[in-house]
Order: structure tokens, then sequence, then C-alpha cells
């Protein structure tokens, strides 16, 4: 396997932007986002449930943070249909790409002026920088087969997202930095990380749309609109999927497990937050902001590795048996965490976690990629795709913060992570049984 000077050139910029966007999934949703917004809403007391506001609405302060990300991917789940078609119409996907990058970029700039007693404000930035980023993630991910040979594409993949880990883990350790330091203004670092994120996902995503090509217009179909055109393509990929038995199973499976994984990666520092606690002075009390920063800095780097062990596994084994393993792998960290309540334990978990991370995204979109019918039409499988992930989301998003909400615990939501997660484990072991054909 071979690639000549311009395709590496095009895989590192393609894989630039993975560097340019993974900061707001580390930075934001991670990290010093969800710590800060935790630590302005709440009353400084362990003891209690911490409500806030919101347009007049009671509700748990991480409650509703979930609620407002499930929304933001619900959003998205019926305008990537809409989007993807007109993308394919004008042939002009990386325009798209880059409007809701920007639109994500801006809306973490300004998170800069999120300051105590503007929940709203921040609440409804969070769900612009969500949708920014999934929504361009739709228009990159459907580069993959466009632009990589299906031999090459689990390596490249697998290259994305350790772009992804290396940027946001570089950008994490200037935030944490600031962290750290001490300001006349105790919001000022958190909101400095903010601004920082914003301007570096703008700033190296131009490295990606400097190169990757423009595409051309498709055939224009006058007798339907170009709004609904997407729903349409989206039934037409549906009812191909019905007549390919492996990959109606693959993704159902897919479904599934995304459910957990996507949900432990938008909540984890919530729970940490809330659930795990530290000995300080003899005293038990909650993680602190640089314990949690420390803690997904190990996942992250932890993730590198585990992106590239699979895609090496699966050559082994086939890409089927390694998300198996992984699925596996989940399911008893979701058993583990329920029962942990120590910040030692939590670092151990923190290492699991980060060997599955990694690796389960990048072998999932490689293996779509690859099992996927051959079609010039690579948007609107990639939009189906992402379509199916993003309502994942929102049921595993809406589920983890709805049991908390109504048992008042978030360690009750862990139940709902491991159910999808065995599921998910199922509709993997049909898929291997059908899967004869398989996928090197």
């Amino acid at each position: 396997m071979t690639i000549n000077k311009a395709e590496k050139k095009l895989y590192r910029a393609w894989s630039m932007y993975d560097w340019a966007n993974s900061a707001y999934n580390l930075v934001i949703t991670a990290t010093i986002f969800p710590i800060y917004y935790l630590a302005i809403s709440g009353d400084g007391d362990d003891s209690t449930l911490d409500y806030v506001s919101f347009f007049g609405w009671k509700v748990i302060n991480s409650a509703l943070l979930n609620y407002a990300l499930a929304f933001a991917y619900l959003i998205i789940v019926f305008l990537s249909p809409i989007l993807s078609s007109i993308a394919d119409y004008e042939g002009n996907k990386k325009r798209f790409m880059q409007l809701f990058c920007y639109v994500g970029s801006g809306a973490c700039v300004g998170m800069y002026f999120f300051y105590p007693g503007h929940l709203e404000l921040g609440i409804i930035l969070a769900i612009l920088a969500a949708i920014g980023y999934c929504g361009s993630l739709v228009f990159y991910n459907a580069f993959l087969p466009e632009i990589a040979a299906v031999e090459y594409r689990d390596k490249l993949s697998a290259q994305g997202y350790a772009y992804g880990y290396i940027g946001s883990v570089i950008l994490q350790l200037i935030c944490f930095a600031f962290v750290m330091m001490t300001f006349e203004d105790s919001t000022f670092a958190p909101r400095l990380s903010f601004l920082l994120v914003g301007l570096w996902w703008f700033g190296f995503a131009q490295i990606a749309f400097h190169a990757l090509p423009l595409g051309k217009p498709m055939p224009k179909d006058f007798t339907h609109s170009v709004l609904t055109n997407g729903f349409r393509e989206l039934k037409k990929v549906w009812h191909q999927i019905q007549d390919m038995p492996f990959l109606k199973s693959y993704l159902t499976a897919f479904f599934f497990y995304s459910m957990g994984v996507q949900t432990v990666m938008l909540a984890s520092a919530e729970f940490a937050s809330k659930e795990i606690k530290k000995q300080v002075d003899g005293q038990w009390v909650n993680m602190e902001a640089k314990d949690l920063i420390i803690t997904i800095l190990l996942i992250q780097l932890v993730a590198i590795l585990g992106a590239m062990l699979m895609a090496r596994l699966s050559k082994i084994i086939g890409n089927i048996k390694v998300l198996m393993l992984t699925v596996l792998l989940w399911i008893a960290i979701c058993a583990a965490a329920y029962f942990i309540t120590t910040a030692m334990h939590f670092y151990l978990i923190a290492v699991m976690i980060g060997l599955v991370m990694g690796g389960i995204q990048s072998m999932s979109r490689s293996t779509y990629s690859k099992i996927m019918p051959p079609t010039k039409d690579t948007t609107s499988f990639f939009s189906f795709y992402d379509v199916t992930e993003k309502i994942a989301i929102v049921i595993g998003m809406f589920s983890f913060g709805f049991i908390e909400h109504v048992t008042g615990n978030m360690r009750n939501s862990i139940f709902a992570l491991g159910g999808f997660f065995i599921l998910g484990f199922f509709f993997l072991l049909v898929t291997n049984k059908k899967g004869k054909l398989a996928i090197s």
C-alpha cells in the first residue's frame, strides 16, 4: 500500500480538522466548561442538590446541561439531512463544513462573556457550540471515503483521531496553566480558555479548508425540494440498508453502543465533580478542577494509543471482533463506575476509558466507510451514519439527565449506559455471525 506525496499532504490536512475541533470536545464538553458551569451554578454545599432556574424552569444544574446537549444534537438530527442535500446538489460540502465550524468556534469565543448570573447565555452558547461541532463533522466524515482508498481508511481514521487527541491535549495544557494561576477575577481563567478554544478551532481549521476539494455539483432534480431531498435521501439509504443485512445489524449495534460511548464522554466531568471524592487533610472532599483536567488529559493521551492499537488489531482479528472487545470493556467500565467513590479508583477507570474511547470511535467510522456500498453520494451515507449517532446521543444524554432528575442521584444513570452497551454487544454478535464476508 503506497501513497504519493500529494495524498499524504491531503491526508494530513484532513486530519488537521480533528486537531482543530477536538479542542472543543476536550475543553468545552469534557473539562473546563462543565466544571466552571457546575461551580458557578451550585450552592457550594456537597450535601444538597443544586437547582437552577432556566427561563423560570427549576431543574438540577447538571441535568439541565445534559438536556441542553441532547437538544443540540436533536437539532442536528433535523438539520444535517437538509444541509447534506444542499451540499450534494451544490457540490459544496466544504462550504457547509466551514459554516458550522465558524458557528461553533464563534460560540466558544462568546463563552468568554459567560459570567455568573448569566446562566441562559451560557446554556445557549453551549447549544450553539455543540451544533457547530456536530454539524461540521457530518461533512468532515463524508470526505473520508472520498479522499482515501478502502485499504487506507482504518489508518487514516485513526490518524485523524490521533491528531485530535494531540492537538486538544496541547491546548488543554495551555488552558490548565491559566487555570492554575491566581487572578483577581476567579472566572477569568476558564473564560479565557473558552476564548482560546474558539480561536484554536477557527485557526487550525484553515489548514483543512485550504486543502480539501470543493466537490462538483450533482445534476439538479427539480421535481423535489432541496429542503426535503435530504430526508428522501435518508429514506433511500434506509431502504438500501434493508437489503444489506450485514450493514443493517452493524448500524443497529453502532446505534446502541453510541448511546453509551458519547454519554460517557459528555457527562464524565459532571459525574466526577458530583460523585467522586478525594482525601485532603483527613477530610473527603469533591475533586477539584485541576484533578479533573489531569484525569481528562490522561484519558486523551491513552486514547492516542488506543486508536492506533485498535487499528493494528483489526488487521489481525477484523474490525467487528475489535469492536466486540471494546464494547465488552465498556460494559466492565460501567459496572466498575457504579461502585467507585475515590479519586484513585476514578484515575484507574480513566485509563480504561482512554484505551477504548479512541479505539471505538476510530474503528466505528472506518468500519462503516468500508462496508457501505460503493457510491459517489458519500455525504448521504455519512449523513445517515451521523444522524444515527446523533439520535443515539439525544437518547443517551436525555436518559442520563432524566434518571438523575427523577431519582436525584446521577449514579443511577449508569444503569442506562450499561444497558445500552449490552444491547450494542448483542447486535455486534449478530453482525459477526452474518459477516463471514469478513472485513480486513
